[in-house]
């Protein structure tokens, strides 16, 4: 990791870019390959996925036998933990659904506000390098509340379980996806699982909104795919985690954090900020000793080359840097963290003192784990249930209510010049007058 000490706040832009690849041959490559599946279906798809996943299939859609198969082959210890996740999951998501309120802005005017459950929804489950089946307890809940009426689920098929054959799904994404109450599961991965759930093929219905982590290549064929009406739920691309230390932190339970966003990929990328340099001395001491014992510890390196240690003069400037880098997980291992917690105004998710690691909120503690990456947390926030509805106003006014409000907005679209609105409400109230004067 680079070492930035005590660096002007002109610096900050800079010194905080995220790695990332040429926009200009990503979109190229990417837009190449939605075009293709967009005029050729499941044949392109069947291309790609012999291409990229290195697996060959007949079929995309998961059986009821695998889907059943799935459970057995997990550890009861395993099963219960991701019940117990769900459990949480549900529990922190189900307090967002609102009651609905009708209000009453002025006698006679009734105005109210629904949630609808979108249609169709779209969920993408990287499983490349790691199989993120807690992604479906994240996405799938939600959806699930928000009374969705289809799910569609795709992840990649993995070559690398080749003692139960080739291009099967893990296991542990069947089971976690039947347990949320999802059964249209199919083998797409990366770009081509974006296209097909955008544009639909002729065994993978199109959906109205896409949702899940993934990629730079996911991340720019969802932005892409937005061009053509597809909505998504934000731009979110590899993981990223900012930790501010303060003498107060534990610095193997900081190299700890760190470590574990490194995991996640080469293009992963981790920040440190702290307020001293014996603080960042005993932090890099721990990544040392920690990262030999990491599996995954070759993906680490690479992310850590990638990422940033940055001492700064104090705790205000430390909060101004975190505000300026947006980051997608925040850990605060400082004295104050509750306060200082109270001053970030730009993060996609905030952990709040030495015992509260990011890979909580990743897996069990109830917040969902689909977070604004790339500084996209300065205008978005995470998935949560209102992120798979729609939400309808609605209006009843009786005829005390329209004789009231009828004035304020003949005389608002007379000023606009719409005479035509105003004359909705005229021919309305002078229906009214002519009722009453028959009486």
């Amino acid at each position: 990791m680079k070492v930035y000490k005590y660096t002007d706040r002109k610096e900050w832009k800079e010194i905080l870019r995220r790695p990332v690849m040429d926009n200009n041959s990503l979109e190229k490559t990417v837009g190449k390959i939605l075009k293709k599946i967009k005029e050729k279906g499941d044949k392109a798809i069947k291309k790609y996925t012999e291409e990229f996943d290195l697996v060959k299939l007949k079929k995309f859609l998961v059986t009821e036998k695998e889907i059943k198969a799935a459970a057995a082959m997990l550890s009861e210890e395993l099963k219960q933990a991701i019940q117990q996740a769900a459990s949480n999951i549900r529990s922190f998501h189900e307090k967002q659904v609102a009651p609905v309120e009708i209000i009453e802005t002025m006698p006679g005017v009734k105005c109210w506000r629904k949630s609808i459950g979108m249609e169709k929804v779209g969920l993408y489950i990287p499983g490349g390098t790691a199989p993120l089946f807690s992604t479906i307890l994240m996405l799938g809940i939600p959806a699930k509340i928000a009374g969705c009426g289809e799910i569609i689920l795709c992840t990649p098929p993995t070559h690398l379980l080749k003692e139960r054959g080739r291009g099967e799904v893990h296991p542990a994404i069947l089971y976690t996806a039947q347990l949320v109450g999802i059964n249209k599961i199919f083998k797409v991965g990366g770009v081509q699982a974006i296209a097909a759930m955008a544009y639909g093929t002729e065994t993978i219905p199109r959906v109205n909104k896409i949702f899940g982590p993934g990629n730079q290549f996911v991340t720019c064929a969802k932005q892409l795919i937005q061009k053509d009406g597809i909505a998504i739920d934000m731009p979110a691309g590899p993981s990223e985690v900012a930790v501010y230390a303060d003498a107060t932190a534990v610095p193997a339970f900081v190299a700890a954090d760190l470590l574990s966003q490194a995991e996640h990929g080469a293009d992963s990328q981790v920040i440190l900020v702290a307020d001293s340099e014996s603080v960042v001395e005993r932090v890099q001491a721990e990544l040392s000793l920690q990262l030999s014992d990491l599996p995954r510890k070759e993906l680490a390196k690479k992310a850590l080359s990638n990422s940033k240690i940055i001492i700064v003069n104090d705790e205000a400037e430390a909060i101004g840097l975190l505000n300026e880098y947006a980051a997608e997980h925040l850990i605060l291992s400082c004295e104050n963290a509750e306060a200082v917690a109270d001053k970030i105004i730009n993060a996609g998710s905030i952990f709040i003192g030495n015992y509260s690691p990011e890979s909580v909120g990743d897996y069990a503690s109830g917040t969902n784990h689909t977070l604004p990456t790339n500084g996209n947390a300065k205008a978005y926030s995470g998935v949560s249930v209102d992120s798979f509805v729609k939400k309808i106003t609605y209006q009843q006014l009786s005829a005390e209510g329209l004789r009231n409000i009828a004035g304020t907005v003949e005389l608002m679209a007379v000023a606009e010049g719409l005479e035509g609105h105003a004359a909705a409400v005229k021919i309305r109230n002078q229906e009214m007058k002519n009722e009453k004067s028959k009486i």
